[in-house]
């Protein structure tokens, strides 16, 4: 399942605020993107991720990447800063 890695992820990011700084930082390994997210929510990641060189992984729904993210609300960005195991 493509949220395997996220929920094993020692250190993440919830949010497109918090997962914009770490890619601005260099510290996000993958970036998580909600598909029926606002386009002029993520536009702004998403240039940055392609600036950055950072992988990007589409996901269903912002419900989905919430709940992956162990939070009840939905998220319309998430990053793995740190892998677990």
């Amino acid at each position: 399942m493509v949220y395997e890695r996220l929920k094993r992820a020692r250190t993440r990011t919830v949010g497109t605020k918090q997962t914009t700084k770490a890619v601005q930082r260099d510290q996000a390994k993958v970036v998580y993107v909600a598909c029926d997210a606002e386009e002029r929510v993520i536009a702004p990641l998403l240039a940055l991720c392609r600036e950055k060189a950072v992988e990007v992984i589409r996901v269903n729904s912002m419900a989905e990447l919430g709940r992956a993210c162990g939070i009840e609300v939905g998220s319309a960005a998430a990053a793995i800063i740190e892998d677990g195991e």
